[in-house]
This record gives structure tokens, C-alpha cells and sequence, in this order.
């Protein structure tokens, strides 16, 4: 074993005792470098998903001016009169999948507790 500056060069001879290839493994492989602290904290693939101020204000005034999609209320009605079961079944025909639909119809729940909010105001 020989020891050459940044590698560990390990042999490997073969039967005639010459050295097929030199390979750089061991513990001081490979080039030095500094690591960064906290850098995976940093990343942009970290921060993805989450809600800005300006999109939450646009989202905001597109269900304001829009309203909601016929499947949203079907979902509402059958919340108000607490199929809870039978919402989530009719929001993941709707949108495929069980994770999407449980985010839907809790979604939709949020929206009729305001709604019973402003009433009693």
C-alpha cells in the first residue's frame, strides 16, 4: 500500500505480480473539501409547496370571483348533512386519488366552518 498525496492507491496483482490497476479507496479518497452548515436546509426543493402571500391573495380572489366547481359543492352537501365517508368516496372518483380527496374534503370542511361563523356573526 502506497500512500500518494489526497489517494490511498491500493494494488492489485494478478498472477504474474504485476499490477492490473490502481484504484483510489480508503479512508483519504477523493478531493478535500469544506462542508457548508445547514446547506440542506437551504435548498430550494425545501422551500417548495409553500404558500406565499401573494399566491394565497390570488387564490384567494380567483375562489372569491369564481366560486366553486360543481363537484366542491356536491362534496359540501353531502359534509352538511355528515357523509363524511361518502364525500371522500365522491371526491376521490372525481380527483384519483385518496391523499388528493382527503385534502379536498378537509378543505371543504374548513370552508363550511367559516361559513357557520360569518352566519352567526
Amino acid at each position: 500500500r502506497r500512500v500518494h498525496g489526497a489517494f490511498s492507491f491500493t494494488k492489485f496483482v494478478s498472477r504474474m505480480g504485476q499490477m492490473k490497476y490502481p484504484m483510489a479507496i480508503g479512508l483519504k479518497k477523493g478531493f478535500k473539501t469544506t462542508k457548508i452548515a445547514d446547506c440542506s436546509k437551504k435548498r430550494p426543493s425545501r422551500r417548495r409547496g409553500a404558500l406565499s402571500k401573494k399566491t394565497k391573495f390570488v387564490r384567494d380572489l380567483v375562489r372569491e370571483v369564481t366560486g366553486f366547481a360543481p363537484y366542491e359543492r356536491r362534496c359540501q352537501e353531502l359534509l352538511r348533512i355528515s357523509k363524511d365517508k361518502r364525500a371522500l368516496k365522491f371526491c376521490k372518483k372525481r380527483l384519483g386519488t385518496h391523499i388528493r380527496a382527503k385534502r379536498k374534503r378537509e378543505e371543504q370542511q374548513q370552508i363550511l366552518q367559516k361559513m357557520r361563523k360569518a352566519a352567526q356573526k
